[in-house]
């Protein structure tokens, strides 16, 4: 008799138990949604990138350097509706920002040009790591998005400045005296040991 009253004891405490486990689960996820509905609009006021070249370099040579216009492009379209579509189309982008350091054309094939690409994919793959965390940090997210778009004017300020000094004339000899401070083409020399 005891057996029973002890097993149906543990049973009507193991139900009341379930049930409220299960109530406060359904509490848990609500504040989740709430929480992740809070972070989706976050993201969605502030996800605006300059996607529009600033200057007349830039617009010259989006036309011939292909990767720059699809990333500028990809840039400009905004995703809508779920916080996965944020993160898809963060992919894409980071995909994309990637893709700058392939066929940069000529003129702009220095280390100033490719330091500033260099801190444009960073910033990218960065915002491209915390939106896909479990817990989005949105407002790193969105400190990300600001520091993107500084970074792309700085980008394009520095091609136009690019091309401004390759307009300036060079003077008569200018360039053999480049060639002859160039260490690369220097003779090398070479230690003779004698013995005497």
């Amino acid at each position: 008799m005891k057996n029973i009253l002890t097993c149906l004891f543990c049973s009507v405490v193991l139900l009341f138990s379930c049930k409220d486990d299960n109530q406060q689960r359904i509490a848990e996820n609500k504040k989740e949604a709430a929480k992740k509905e809070i972070i989706f609009s976050d993201i969605e006021k502030s996800w605006v990138f300059y996607d529009t070249p600033i200057n007349e370099t830039t617009e010259e040579t989006v036309k011939t350097w292909n990767e720059l216009r699809l990333f500028l492009a990809e840039l400009s379209k905004k995703p809508k509706k779920t916080i996965g579509a944020f993160q898809q189309k963060s992919k894409a982008i980071s995909k994309a920002a990637m893709n700058l350091n392939n066929n940069i054309p000529l003129k702009f094939d220095k280390p100033q040009i490719k330091s500033r690409i260099a801190v444009v994919i960073t910033k990218v793959r960065m915002m491209d790591l915390f939106i896909h965390l479990d817990r989005i940090p949105s407002e790193k997210v969105i400190l990300l998005i600001g520091e993107i778009n500084r970074e792309l004017a700085t980008l394009q300020r520095e091609m136009d400045k690019t091309v401004e000094k390759s307009k300036i004339p060079t003077e008569e000899g200018e360039a053999d005296l480049k060639r002859m401070l160039d260490s690369t083409r220097a003779i090398p020399t070479t230690n003779v040991i004698t013995i005497e």
